[in-house]
C-alpha cells in the first residue's frame, strides 16, 4: 500500500504523553502536520505552547474517553496516517478485566473509526509493548515477534482478582495486540490501510512532557530514577533484576519509519535497543565524568555481583525494516541525568 510522506497529516492519540509527544515532535520536524488527541483542553494548552513554533502545523482535539465507542469517529477524519499510542487511564481496579477491556476497546475502536471515516488513511501503528511478547523466563531467553505472551494471560484468567498488577498489565497488552490483529483480519475485505505494531521494552530518556514534579514522572522513568539516582538502599537482590530498554527518541523515530516503510505494512515489529541489568545504569551513571547530575552523589551500587541478562530480544526484522541507530546506555544516561539536574531533582 502508499506510505506515508512528509507534507501529510498523521493523527496522534494521547499526544500529551511520554512516548507521544517525542512521535510529535518528529513528525513535526520531519515536515508532517499533526492532529493530536488528549483528554482535556488543560492538556492540550501545554501541547500547543511547546509546539508553538510550528503553528498550525499542530491541531489540537479532546477525546475524553479512548474506550467509548465512536470515540475517535471525528478525530479520524482527513489524515493519511494514524500513530496510536494512548493507552485509557484506569486505576485502582479490582477485576482485571476492569483494567484490559478499556485497553481492547481504546485499540479497537480506533481500527472501528479508521474503517467507517479514514477514507485518506493508508497507515497505522499502534504501540504494543514486549509484555505482549514474553512471559518472565527463569532462564536466558531470545524471544522473536513469533512469540506471544499467553502466559499471563492464562495466569490472569486463573487468579483472577488476586493477579499480580504486572501480571494484569502484561496480559492487557497481549490482549489489546491481539484485538488489533484479529480486527484486521475480519475486516481484510474493507480496509484501505494497512496495520504496523511496534512493540518497545521499558522506554528511558529525558522527558518533554507536561511533567511537573519527580512524583509526577511515568512510571518507567520514576524506576530508573529510584534504582540510579535515588539515595535509597541499593542491594544485590533490589539490583537484580534485568531487562531490555529502548530510548523514548529511537521509539518516536521508529513510530515515523514505521509510517513511511512500505516494507513495515502489515507486520510486527520489536524495536529494542538493548538489553541491561541495573547495575549496568548504576556503573554508566557513575563514569560519565564531569557528573551531569552535580547536586547529587550517586549510588554505588554492588559493582562485583554477578549479571544474569535473561531478556533479550531477535532484533532482525527491526534493522532489515526500521534500520534504527539507537542511542547508546551513557547516551541516554547523561542526558536523562541532565535533564534531572535542570529540573532540580
Amino acid at each position: 500500500m502508499p506510505t506515508t510522506q512528509p507534507g501529510g497529516k498523521v493523527l496522534v492519540s494521547g499526544a500529551n504523553g511520554y512516548l507521544a509527544i517525542w512521535v510529535v515532535q518528529t513528525l513535526l520536524e520531519r515536515g508532517y502536520s499533526v492532529r493530536g488527541t488528549v483528554r482535556s483542553e488543560e492538556k492540550g494548552r501545554y501541547l500547543k505552547e511547546y509546539f508553538k513554533p510550528f503553528g498550525e502545523k499542530l491541531e489540537v482535539v479532546v477525546v475524553e474517553d479512548i474506550s467509548k465507542p465512536g470515540a475517535f469517529d471525528e478525530a479520524v477524519k482527513g489524515v493519511d496516517a494514524i500513530a496510536h499510542t494512548a493507552s485509557p487511564f484506569h486505576s485502582n481496579v479490582e477485576d482485571p478485566r476492569d483494567f484490559y477491556q478499556p485497553a481492547i476497546r481504546g485499540t479497537v475502536g480506533i481500527l472501528e473509526s479508521a474503517l467507517k471515516n479514514g477514507t485518506n488513511v493508508k497507515r497505522i501503528v499502534v504501540t504494543s509493548s514486549t509484555a505482549a511478547v514474553m512471559d518472565p523466563p527463569s532462564k536466558p531467553t531470545t524471544f522473536s515477534e513469533k512469540d506471544w505472551n499467553m502466559g499471563s494471560v492464562k495466569a490472569v484468567e486463573e487468579k483472577g482478582k488476586k493477579s499480580e498488577p504486572m501480571e494484569i498489565y502484561r496480559a492487557s497488552k497481549t490482549l489489546a495486540e491481539k484485538s488489533a490483529w484479529d480486527f484486521v483480519e475480519k475486516n481484510k475485505d474493507k480496509i484501505q490501510w494497512d496495520l504496523t505494531v511496534l512493540n518497545p521494552p521499558f522506554i528511558f530518556g529525558p522527558p518533554i512532557h507536561d511533567v511537573k514534579s519527580l512524583s509526577a514522572l511515568n512510571t518507567s522513568l520514576q524506576y530508573w530514577y529510584n534504582m540510579v539516582v535515588a539515595d535509597t538502599p541499593k542491594t544485590k537482590e533490589s539490583l537484580s533484576g534485568s531487562s531490555s530498554w529502548t530510548d523514548v527518541r529511537d521509539i518516536a523515530e521508529a513510530h515515523v519509519r514505521a509510517l513511511e516503510k512500505d516494507a513495515a505494512g502489515g507486520e510486527r515489529i520489536i524495536v529494542n535497543g538493548g538489553s541491561y541489568h541495573w547495575q549496568d545504569w548504576i556503573d554508566t551513571a557513575n563514569s560519565i565524568q564531569p557528573s551531569p547530575i552535580p547536586s547529587h552523589k550517586l549510588p554505588r551500587g554492588v559493582p562485583e555481583m554477578e549479571r544474569v541478562y535473561l531478556i533479550n530480544y531477535d532484533k532482525t526484522k527491526e534493522e532489515k525494516i526500521l534500520g534504527i541507530k539507537f542511542f547508546t546506555q551513557e547516551e541516554s544516561t547523561r542526558d536523562m541525568l541532565a535533564d534531572f539536574e535542570r529540573r532540580g531533582w
